[in-house]
């Protein structure tokens, strides 16, 4: 039997279950929501995206380390437990990208979706603090490697943004509507993220609504510390949005604060709700998510920091969410799961902890 547990945590009770368990098995035992232990070829894992095809679970992610052996890693499970590198998207950053952005160096945030018959992988390329960046596309017919119609398609650009733009054309997530209309929503810093309708047949910009709309950002402080040489200010700090619809609403999952800085990381993941896809959004306490408004959902602790770079995955037996975090003794990052339990309308996940135990 598989020994790897699984740890609850509600206020100061502490439950555990056998990972061998199946999912739903585990959600009908007990409320609370569940950090799952995970094992494997975990580390390393930032921004990531998850889908299932079959009996697999793929996540999608951004190359980090001085020694990756190509762009936007690819990660495998049979149980969501445990995890083992299944190659790379890309070998090198494409021909393309480096002409349309020659000071880009590789390639972020991937966002996986299913719809109109194919995989869709939206991904970034920028430079690093700079808005000067673009989102572009990739399809296939299959994440399964082993089938025949595996094979990548470069669909090639989505988005671009410019240094004369308010906002960032990075983090891309894709939802489809109640409607069946699909939606691309986006930012990082400067104005916040945005959202613009995509066309399903092509997966890019929909000619018949070219508006960019607004969803979430931070607000400005009375006395804000001066910007870091180079980069937007911290204040402004919000990305990495995922949408999804549940019951009536549509929530936008973002992450507030400073990813990438190890153990002096900040993030933390937030959400707020709408009946309409594109807003307008609100916390729990009814504050709009335009004017910094977000209800936490993950918040760093001592073994784990900066919990960010979200995606969900609705299924049957239960909603999960799939994020990075940052240890608290390396500052490396690691992949982090988590059902989800839904209470009153609001999303609730976990982060494992250093047991009472062991914490100083």
């Amino acid at each position: 039997m598989n020994t790897r547990i699984a740890l609850l945590i509600l206020g100061s009770v502490l439950t555990v279950i056998p990972a061998a368990q199946s999912l739903s098995a585990q959600q009908s035992i007990a409320a609370p929501p569940q950090a799952l232990v995970l094992d494997g070829d975990i580390a390393g894992t930032h921004d990531p995206s998850i889908a299932k095809d079959g009996d697999t679970w793929y996540v999608f992610a951004t190359a980090t380390g001085p020694n990756h052996k190509g762009e936007l890693p690819i990660r495998c499970s049979k149980d969501l437990h445990l995890w083992k590198e299944c190659g790379y998207v890309f070998p090198a950053v494409p021909d393309w990208t480096k002409k349309e952005l020659p000071e880009s160096k590789e390639l972020w945030a991937p966002d996986i979706s299913y719809f109109n018959g194919e995989f869709h992988l939206y991904y970034a390329f920028s430079a690093f603090g700079k808005n000067t960046s673009g989102i572009a596309l990739l399809t296939n017919k299959t994440l399964d490697p082993r089938s025949p119609n595996f094979h990548w398609v470069d669909q090639g650009l989505v988005l671009r943004s410019y240094v004369e733009d308010d906002f960032n054309a990075i983090d891309p997530n894709l939802i489809l509507d109640a409607d069946g209309h699909a939606w691309l929503s986006f930012g990082s810093f400067w104005t916040g993220i945005k959202m613009r309708r995509i066309d399903p047949k092509t997966g890019k910009l929909a000619a018949e609504d070219t508006k960019l709309y607004s969803l979430a950002s931070r607000k400005r402080p009375d006395n804000p510390p001066p910007d870091p040489p180079g980069l937007p200010g911290n204040w402004q700090a919000i990305e990495a949005p995922f949408v999804i619809h549940h019951d009536t609403f549509y929530y936008l999952f973002v992450s507030f604060d400073l990813c990438c800085r190890g153990v002096k990381s900040s993030y933390k993941t937030m959400v707020g709700r709408s009946k309409n896809v594109t807003g307008p959004y609100l916390d729990a306490d009814g504050k709009s998510l335009m004017d910094g408004g977000g209800t936490a959902v993950l918040v760093g602790n001592e073994r784990w920091i900066g919990p960010g770079g979200e995606s969900i995955l609705q299924q049957k037996d239960g909603d999960i969410i799939v994020f990075h975090a940052y240890d608290g003794k390396t500052g490396h990052p690691s992949l982090q799961i988590s059902t989800i339990r839904w209470s009153d309308g609001w999303p609730h996940a976990a982060l494992e902890d250093v047991p009472k135990s062991l914490a100083k």
